[in-house]
């Protein structure tokens, strides 16, 4: 492979494809990783802000989404986005007024719970995409979960 060639490639951005509930999946398992980091770097309270900004704003996209009027979500899934949502808002702003790391192990556990429902391999089972998301929210239980 000469120089130039290889120097055009690494400047070429990696390429995935795959469907908006794949990118969505990924988005949260990197999300997670950012904040898991976070949390084993206890001494750097700006990375750790910086981080749980960046999942806020990733859930704010999802209750944005999750919002819109045309939306193709059965209305008990949209529900329960919404109710997540919203969950992750209140114990986002919990973290940002008194920086923890101890306190990201919730919507850590969370990104890695829904990432793992969107990115599950569609088949190794005949469950619709519907089937699945349902199946995902219902299986966090968000009524469960503490402050």
């Amino acid at each position: 492979m000469s120089n130039e060639h290889a120097s055009t490639k690494y400047r070429q951005p990696a390429q995935r494809g795959g469907s908006p509930r794949e990118t969505e999946g990924r988005a949260l398992m990197e999300a997670a990783r950012r904040l898991a980091i976070a949390k084993d770097n206890p001494g750097d309270e700006a990375a750790l802000v910086d981080t749980v900004r960046l999942n806020w704003r990733l859930w704010t996209i999802f209750q944005s989404e999750v919002t819109e009027l045309d939306v193709d979500l059965p209305e008990e899934l949209r529900s329960n986005m919404l109710t997540l949502c919203n969950y992750v808002d209140k114990r986002t702003v919990e973290i940002l007024s008194d920086p923890k790391p101890d306190m990201l192990d919730v919507l850590i556990n969370i990104n890695r719970n829904i990432a793992a429902g969107l990115l599950a391999d569609s088949d190794t089972s005949s469950k619709t995409d519907e089937d699945k998301s349902d199946e995902q929210l219902s299986q966090t239980s968000v009524d469960g979960l503490t402050a």
